[in-house]
């Protein structure tokens, strides 16, 4: 037993790894079952917890699937606003840059297989999920990413590299274009195309989009 004025700094370091490992093992859990078939039983197994631990840290299944998908959106979204930042900082070669920030943000679904095995199980059970959930999910990480996009395609429509007086829109057209096919054909990333193959997707879908809104040189 800890004296009043001894900071309990191991039990707050305990507790707060086995809440990691609580939604570790509620993100496997959820995007290989889905909400619906997903148990606690199954989530503490696979945390290697008590389901009295998971109680004493979420009052039920409905609020740890909540957890678990907007601090894995939140995660998703930090590496794209990374990609953006990075990729479109300095833009020198208009085509060249577009195709490097499509190959970093399609990578997004390997690198976090787990989020997108959790989005595949969220389009499917979307009719029986609340729609403030699915609200929460948007608003905690695509439309962020998506608002950050734009706002850079707006820089670029200022200095004059792209024709775009709705930046929104045209990040809209951009995503689809080089993210869909991908995204469709690998099945949300459960069986990731060739790095060739993205590769020419990604470069046609840029092509597309810079003949629609690369600006045009005033006659």
């Amino acid at each position: 037993m800890t004296s009043e004025n001894e900071a309990p700094t191991a039990p707050r370091r305990g507790l707060a790894e086995k809440r990691q490992a609580i939604t570790r093992a509620a993100r496997t859990v959820f995007g290989r079952d889905g909400y619906s078939r997903a148990s606690i039983d199954a989530i503490a197994a696979e945390a290697g917890v008590s389901t009295r631990t998971i109680y004493n840290h979420f009052t039920g299944k409905e609020l740890l699937f909540r957890t678990v998908v907007q601090e894995s959106a939140g995660q998703v979204r930090d590496a794209q606003l990374d990609v953006i930042d990075r990729e479109l900082a300095k833009v020198t070669d208009l085509e060249a840059d577009l195709v490097a920030l499509s190959l970093a943000w399609v990578a997004t679904l390997t690198t976090f297989a787990d989020h997108f095995a959790l989005v595949r199980q969220i389009n499917a059970e979307a009719a029986h999920l609340p729609k403030d959930l699915l609200d929460a999910w948007q608003a905690t990480g695509p439309r962020p990413a998506m608002a950050e996009l734009a706002n850079r395609f707006g820089r670029l429509a200022d200095r004059g590299l792209l024709d775009a007086p709705d930046p929104a829109r045209a990040a809209q057209h951009f995503v689809l274009l080089i993210g869909s096919e991908v995204t469709q054909r690998s099945y949300w990333g459960a069986h990731p195309l060739a790095p060739s193959e993205t590769e020419e997707i990604i470069t046609a879908g840029v092509h597309v989009f810079l003949r629609a809104y690369a600006a045009r040189p005033t006659p």
